[in-house]
């Protein structure tokens, strides 16, 4: 009984957009980018000089932007479009890690809170559209892969591991923005990403293509690994574009 009621409640506090509101779409990488845009036709266009992606969903504004990676470029990249047109809900989408084996590639995850691991701050998303938030999302400036280390976050509430959120939170919160959060799961602890791995995007986004001929350089069989990767994170990007397209789509009468 006391589960349900507390379910209801969540969903009793479920935000409707209005018509006229304008929704920010947050991105750190473009792949995250790509299925916003061509789910929603943006276009590219510059604000001052920051470069968004523009169009509408079902007569509301929405534009979209990539950051780039980790909490400096997600906070100066959000405080950037903030600054230079207002906005009235900002949306984060794109991919999560994992904490276990278990939970499917493609698992849509929606928190009920994000914490900061460096200040150990906590953010609460405003909840839109369906789904009941669950969990805790946590914000590393790192990968996080020891296995003691996973468990304790496990133990801990933990669900999933991303490198932005936090930040775009702590800078929503602080100029009284509504947030929320789309995240779908793209690699596991059984993925295997390390430093190597992880070294061959920029924090930008875009590939970085000495590290990734120094990769397959020093490890000649790992294509079809890196294809899996690959093919995980596609799926997932664009579940969290399907998420949250819905999530600020007008609901049916």
């Amino acid at each position: 009984m006391l589960l349900a009621a507390a379910r209801e409640s969540r969903q009793a506090d479920v935000m409707e957009l209005a018509n006229d509101a304008r929704v920010a779409f947050v991105c750190a990488m473009p792949m995250e980018l790509t299925p916003l845009v061509e789910k929603l036709s943006l276009t590219e266009m510059k604000v001052g000089d920051v470069t968004v992606h523009s169009g509408t969903l079902h007569g509301r504004e929405v534009v979209a932007i990539v950051t780039g990676m980790g909490v400096d470029y997600a906070s100066s990249g959000t405080a950037a479009l903030l600054d230079a047109m207002p906005v009235d809900h900002v949306v984060v989408v794109g991919i999560t890690g994992g904490m276990e084996n278990e939970t499917p590639i493609g698992t849509l995850i929606l928190p009920e809170l994000v914490v900061h691991s460096v200040t150990g701050a906590e953010y609460r998303p405003a909840p839109l559209g369906e789904g009941t938030p669950h969990g805790k999302m946590l914000t590393t400036v790192g990968l996080t892969t020891d296995d003691g280390a996973m468990a304790e976050l496990r133990a801990q509430g933990v669900v999933s591991l991303d490198m932005e959120t936090a930040a775009i939170a702590h800078l929503c919160d602080e100029r009284g923005v509504p947030w929320s959060v789309f995240r779908v799961i793209s690699d596991r602890p059984d993925s295997n990403i390390t430093d190597e791995l992880f070294q061959m995007s920029n924090l930008d986004g875009t590939p970085n293509q000495e590290a990734i001929d120094a990769y397959f350089a020093k490890h000649p069989d790992a294509m079809d690994g890196m294809a899996k990767l690959a093919e995980d994170a596609t799926l997932a990007a664009n579940l969290a574009a399907d998420a949250a397209i819905r999530a600020c789509s007008p609901s049916s009468p």
